[in-house]
């Protein structure tokens, strides 16, 4: 049948055999890491940050919410959202929901821990419960914070108690851009100097998004000194798209035969388009258009059209650029000539499920060749998937994934729990629908 139908919390889904392929445009929510950051930073400044097109998702909910319970001035009007120090912070009433966000959990510990008197308890669902908080913890303990937890700190739930921290110089042993903002945040509202020093990049959007007020912030060789900066400068300006989002659009033109598609106003950060230079690649046709600077960040028009895919080599320097997109990326290497292989991709088995071991499942569920590897996978190209029954395992990138898999099956493909995508981007397979109907 050719729709996208509700069935509980199912989505079955099969595309016409018209030829017809996505065409036109489709525009995606706000950057969902870029709309975390600006409320926090909001919480910072007494002028406040307002922002457009933020994030529509349930995690970024979970973090407007947390900075409310901690008396920030939060007000938001549709996608547009205004963020003040306002009263903030003071003890909240109750305990801290992060909900499924581990980006609200991990930067509500950056935030809290250099405030001296204020206590909090920080938890989520029962899926970022299981998901590592030492990553963290031991950092912002090395600096001086006190922050307990079960398994000395390594899980949810995290009772902070905020305390005057030390300065100095903090390497981080796990890739992490939510590590190193907590460490940023904590720098900010503290009395020292701390140097966070990365072993290898991951995106900036916090550095940028500083720069673009004006706080002094200095970024040398894998270094970035952050200095104490009690008030942040206020401002206002739109949110670009989320380049994550538009990734599973952009894999869903490059695999369906007549595809040819225009995805606006993305954001292009040069750490988060490794899953464009992957599609090129392959062999697909990738154009960037570029639109002026929104945020301090680079934006362009995506343009993505069908082509005969080539099995490709991802290595472990490339993940950190491309982390979030990698189960989309997995279906198109899937459908490509040849045998294609992702490694270095371990942090996958710690989101909001085992990534990696869902990948494989799903896909060799619906007819794909996939092997899986300890840090990724190993895949050899059919030309198109059988279909059949899937799960999300709760989370929204598989969801979506398979949405993007079902374009390229014989026959139905059912994803069950489907509804875990209102965490990052509500309306998805309503939009697949519309686009493939």
């Amino acid at each position: 049948m050719n729709r996208c139908g509700a069935i509980n919390d199912s989505v079955a889904l099969r595309v016409p055999g018209d030829g017809k392929g996505l065409r036109g445009e489709v525009t995606v929510p706000g950057d969902k890491s870029i709309s975390h950051r600006a409320a926090f930073l909001g919480a910072l400044s007494s002028r406040g940050i307002r922002v457009s097109n933020f994030a529509p998702g349930d995690d970024c909910s979970s973090t407007l919410r947390c900075l409310s319970d901690l008396g920030f001035e939060v007000q938001r009007d549709g996608e547009t959202v205004e963020v003040r120090t306002g009263s903030g912070p003071v003890d909240p009433i109750g305990i801290l929901d992060a909900g499924n966000s581990g980006t609200t959990a991990r930067l509500l510990c950056g935030l809290l821990a250099p405030r001296p008197g204020l206590f909090g308890v920080v938890t989520g669902d029962p899926s970022l419960l299981r998901r590592p908080m030492d990553r963290v913890v031991e950092p912002l303990r090395s600096l001086g914070a006190r922050i307990e937890g079960p398994q000395g700190g390594r899980r949810l739930p995290l009772a902070i108690r905020g305390s005057r921290l030390s300065g100095g110089r903090v390497e981080l042993k796990v890739k992490s851009a939510q590590v190193k903002t907590a460490l940023i945040l904590s720098a900010l509202s503290g009395s020292h100097v701390v140097v966070v020093q990365e072993s290898a990049p991951t995106r900036d959007h916090t550095e940028v998004m500083l720069q673009h007020l004006g706080v002094p912030l200095k970024r040398e060789g894998g270094c970035i000194t952050v200095y104490p900066c009690h008030d942040l400068p206020g401002g206002s300006w739109r949110i670009p798209s989320d380049p994550s989002s538009a990734a599973f659009w952009a894999v869903g033109s490059a695999v369906l035969p007549a595809s040819d598609l225009m995805i606006p106003a993305v954001g292009v950060n040069p750490g988060r388009v490794g899953f464009i230079k992957v599609l090129q690649r392959m062999g697909c046709p990738v154009e960037v258009a570029f639109r002026d600077p929104q945020g301090g960040e680079v934006v362009g028009d995506i343009r993505v059209r069908h082509s005969s895919l080539r099995a490709v080599e991802v290595e472990p320097h490339e993940v950190p650029g491309m982390v979030d997109e990698l189960p989309v990326l997995a279906v198109a290497a899937a459908l490509a000539e040849g045998v294609s292989r992702i490694r270095g991709a371990q942090e996958l088995r710690h989101k909001e499920c085992d990534r990696i071991r869902a990948v494989a499942e799903c896909l060799n569920a619906i007819g794909g060749r996939v092997r899986e590897l300890e840090d990724g996978w190993e895949m050899e190209g059919v030309e198109m998937f059988d279909g059949g029954d899937v799960d999300s395992f709760g989370d929204h990138r598989i969801a979506m994934a398979m949405g993007i898999a079902a374009l390229r099956c014989r026959s139905t493909v059912t994803i069950r729990g489907a509804q875990c995508v209102s965490v990052s981007y509500p309306g998805f397979f309503e939009r697949l629908e519309e686009m493939i109907r």
